[in-house]
């Protein structure tokens, strides 16, 4: 006769559950939800901490977007390293600014600490020829606005601090941007090893196309910037338009904003233009509506057939979302952010329908 041995899980200590195990299915799930919560909250947290760090470091990819893009543009008619490339770019490029600062720095730069005198002046006579014409305006509440404005629409400012922190900005977005435009394959395998390896492939080809939409809407970019200062330039000096040099290049340069640029060059024209007269405010709202007309129906189709072409009320909800949250900074990414989004919502798209129809190759390739 054997005698009656408990074998049950809690005869033997060390199968017994751990104290801390909670045997409740449903308790285990709520916790399990909650664990998650935690987590999702924690990496917004961390993500606002670290977002202006990213945003530079997505700046440095965008020059280093423009830095690849004529490096290959260069190697078409000149066939030498890419190295040396990427160095004859950044010599050409130095050698224009310097060129552009030696000719005209001392014309641009009397008219630049003007321009803000003078846009002041012509608002307050704008306000007052409203006021005369019955339009109810308070000029100190106008004043009021403007500063909260200004105030509030850079959180960037608090963070990099004042001129010295912009330089450093910059310096940093140049550097990374350098360093990637060199070895771009070397980021992109270090990026490659942290995922699994059956989405490496995947992840290739999304690179590829980033990179390539990347280089094809700055070149676009580049090429509507030169069009509009170049043709800005010139028909405001046949007029005679005090600080045409200038206004040439603030167009120039903010026509690498879509929409908002537009908008703040028109306004900076029209302004400067009516100091000299009525005819001459005329012949600039003029001037602002045929460089616009021309580059919206002309040069932008023609660059977004070979671009990456965006909806423009998309591209305005961006830019007013990263000028309030990131300043200046946030406004000058909005489009190529947008670009890289749409690049991977259309790649994530091909791979769902490569599973719905049972196949393992992706449409469209690399």
């Amino acid at each position: 006769m054997t005698d009656n041995i408990d074998t049950g899980p809690d005869s033997d200590p060390d199968q017994r559950p751990s104290p801390a195990r909670i045997l409740n299915p449903a308790i285990r799930l709520e916790v399990q939800r909650a664990i998650a919560w935690v987590v999702v909250v924690g990496l917004a947290v961390l993500f606002v901490y670290i977002s202006q760090s990213i945003l530079v470091i997505f700046g440095g990819l965008v020059f280093a977007a423009l830095i690849d893009g004529g490096a290959r543009l260069l190697g078409r008619v000149l066939p030498v390293g890419r190295t040396l490339r990427i160095l004859i770019v950044l010599l050409l490029s130095i050698a224009f600014f310097t060129w552009l600062f030696y000719f005209t720095g001392s014309q641009i730069s009397q008219e630049a600490a003007q321009l803000p005198t003078l846009v002041q002046q012509q608002g307050i006579r704008t306000l007052a020829w409203l006021q005369n014409r019955g339009v109810a305006i308070d000029l100190s509440t106008v004043q009021n606005m403007a500063g909260q404005l200004m105030n509030g629409v850079s959180l960037v400012t608090r963070y990099i601090g004042g001129f010295v922190g912009g330089l450093t900005t910059l310096f940093l977005i140049l550097i990374i941007g350098l360093y990637v435009a060199l070895e771009p394959r070397l980021y992109e395998r270090g990026l490659g090893w942290m995922l699994p390896a059956e989405q490496r492939g995947d992840f290739h080809v999304t690179m590829v196309r980033m990179a390539t939409t990347m280089r094809r809407l700055l070149a676009g970019r580049l090429i509507g910037m030169v069009f509009e200062g170049v043709l800005t330039y010139a028909l405001l000096a046949f007029w005679g338009v005090p600080m045409a040099a200038l206004l040439g290049i603030l167009t120039g340069l903010l026509a690498f904003l879509p929409n908002v640029g537009a908008i703040v060059s028109g306004l900076l024209m029209v302004l400067v233009g009516f100091s000299g007269g009525v005819d001459m405010g005329l012949y600039t709202i003029a001037v602002y509506v045929v460089v616009q007309v021309f580059d919206g129906y002309v040069v932008v189709p023609v660059i977004a057939r070979k671009t990456v072409d965006l909806a423009p009320a998309l591209v305005l909800a961006a830019q007013l979302v990263m000028g309030i949250l990131f300043g200046i900074l946030g406004l000058f990414l909005a489009d190529p952010l947008m670009a890289m989004i749409k690049v991977a919502l259309e790649r994530r798209s091909e791979r769902l329908q490569a599973r719905m129809a049972g196949t393992t190759e992706l449409p469209g390739g690399a």
